[in-house]
């Protein structure tokens, strides 16, 4: 009879001990209370408790996010937006800061959340709807740097916050929506127009060449034509010197002929004697007949 209470007494404290088994992972810290008073901090590793005397609390120490929950904020020039963020934290793991994190502050994921929820109507209640959107990285900055300062006992760490939304009413989104729209339409039509312009000034520019080419031309051919013109005066000079006058009168009488109109001659001695100096030839004498 003793040998199997023995056996039993050794099968409960064999229990206890299994019961106070603990075993803290190295993303874990533990604090163990003894009677709900601190006693110990438990590491990464196997821990061993008093069952139904010691309690052991795992406090997690990586990076958490919370959501700040989706909100209605009344901005500067009175509209509502709605507003949500995530912050992301962490807390740190040496043993006085998951204290302060278990003894300092009651359940901290909430009491970011309502703090985050807070600072955030204080900093978009000063803003215009519009600043608001084009300045998220202003208020993520002063939103973290906010809860920075009032988590310091906590024990923890935030490490950033980011703005999720920050939504219009739906009849304010669609006027801005047209805006955009009006906007972008203006855009295109300026490119449009820039680019119209640049294709009517390189036709222009084409036409001005083909005119500097045909003005070209012409200055060219009345060159040419000025040249033929000093040649014909050189050889007029040149062959035609005194015979002025005997030019003229053959001219007459080529334009008396070309248009039939009947002359009267006194003889063919004359016509002979123009056509003869014309060409340097002397006209011949006529024999007189000796009877």
């Amino acid at each position: 009879m003793s040998k199997t209470l023995a056996y039993i007494i050794g099968f409960v404290i064999l229990v206890i001990i299994l019961m106070g088994v603990r075993i803290v992972r190295p993303t874990h810290r533990g604090l163990i209370e003894r009677f709900g008073k601190y006693v110990r901090f438990a590491k990464p590793g196997l821990h061993i408790i008093i069952p139904f005397i010691e309690k052991m609390y795992r406090v997690n120490v990586t990076e958490q996010m919370v959501d700040a929950q989706p909100q209605e904020i009344i901005t500067n020039d009175n509209l509502n937006a709605r507003v949500d963020a995530q912050i992301y934290f962490k807390i740190r793991s040496d043993e006085g800061s998951i204290k302060n994190s278990q003894y300092n502050v009651s359940n901290y994921q909430l009491q970011i959340v309502n703090l985050a929820r807070t600072t955030l109507r204080n900093i978009i209640g000063t803003l215009t709807l519009k600043s608001a959107n084009s300045e998220r990285g202003k208020i993520n900055t002063e939103l973290l740097r906010i809860l920075s300062e009032e988590t310091k006992l906590w024990g923890l760490d935030i490490v950033r916050t980011e703005i999720k939304e920050i939504d219009p009413p739906n009849d304010v989104q669609d006027t801005m929506n047209k805006v955009v729209k009006a906007e972008n339409e203006k855009i295109a039509a300026i490119d449009f127009a820039t680019a119209r312009e640049t294709v009517a000034d390189g036709e222009k520019r084409a036409e001005i060449k083909r005119a500097e080419g045909v003005k070209q031309g012409q200055i060219l051919r009345a060159e040419g034509e000025a040249a033929a013109i000093k040649l014909v005066n050189e050889a007029a000079d040149k062959y035609f010197v005194g015979n002025a006058q005997l030019l003229e009168r053959l001219r007459t009488l080529e334009k008396t002929l070309g248009q039939n109109t009947k002359i009267v001659l006194p003889n063919d001695k004359d016509l002979v004697n123009v056509i003869g100096d014309m060409s340097g030839v002397l006209p011949l004498k006529r024999k007189e007949v000796v009877n």
